[in-house]
């Protein structure tokens, strides 16, 4: 009983933010004109539109200090960071594409290449029978050692702006550091056809995830408009279209 207790763990915290209202999809609101065309319940979608926000919107570090500049977050994932500096901008993306398979216990299909190698490292090899939330915890620190952005980049796949969708990715490799936010939300005005977007990060240190702002359109923050050619201009980072990547169904 107790290990099925913790296998639950994260689908009794998004029940209970459902709940309660404190959610993405339904605490962050929709411009005139919009709506959030519907998601399979089994979904990486219908996981990210129904992560739990903290109640207050603050971005901490992971050594419990409070990030001096809150300016760039809309609200805050409630999600835990760890106790060392290793949940960066990938290995948030990371965290949130495992947590939605461990979640549905579709645990041979977490999986993340090392930079050192390009080889995938396997949930189930390094659990070894043991799915329990806290070996899962241990397993995602491992990866978020020896993987960056530059070992994610190269197991994403390309993706076209044409043909974004919720859980997709804006990745760029860098030198020596590169970054990576992830789409969480989506919406689209029905009359015009035009579709938005919400953008989640981490970054250096690691941090609270949080939904980003937009510092180019306070009308419509925080929601970004998709335009297939214009680049994408986050609080910290510049995106370009041919930077949205998807993992591998």
């Amino acid at each position: 009983m107790n290990t099925i207790k913790k296998i639950l763990t994260f689908a009794i915290l998004l029940f209970s933010a459902t709940i309660s209202g404190q959610t993405i999809i339904m605490q962050v609101p929709l411009p005139t004109g919009y709506i959030r065309p519907p998601s399979g319940t089994g979904s990486f979608a219908y996981f990210l539109r129904h992560l739990p926000l903290a109640r207050e919107n603050i971005v901490y570090y992971y050594n419990g200090q409070i990030k001096p500049d809150q300016s760039s977050n809309y609200a805050v994932i409630d999600l835990d960071i760890g106790r060392r500096d290793l949940q960066q901008c990938a290995d948030a993306v990371m965290r949130l594409w495992a947590e939605y398979l461990y979640h549905n216990r579709e645990y041979e299909k977490i999986y993340f290449n090392f930079l050192s190698d390009g080889k995938p490292r396997y949930y189930i090899h390094y659990a070894n029978g043991d799915y329990s939330y806290k070996k899962f915890r241990r397993y995602l620190n491992y990866v978020f050692a020896y993987a960056n952005t530059s070992s994610l980049y190269a197991q994403l796949e390309p993706i076209s702006m044409e043909d974004m969708h919720i859980g997709d990715v804006f990745i760029q490799k860098g030198k020596p550091y590169g970054h990576a936010v992830i789409i969480v939300d989506m919406a689209i005005n029905p009359v015009t056809g035009q579709k938005i977007f919400l953008l989640a990060q981490s970054f250096m240190p690691a941090q609270s995830i949080h939904i980003l702002i937009n510092p180019k359109d306070h009308t419509l923050s925080p929601w970004y408009r998709l335009d297939t050619v214009k680049e994408i201009e986050t609080p910290d980072w510049t995106f370009y279209p041919t930077d949205l990547r998807r993992f591998p169904q």
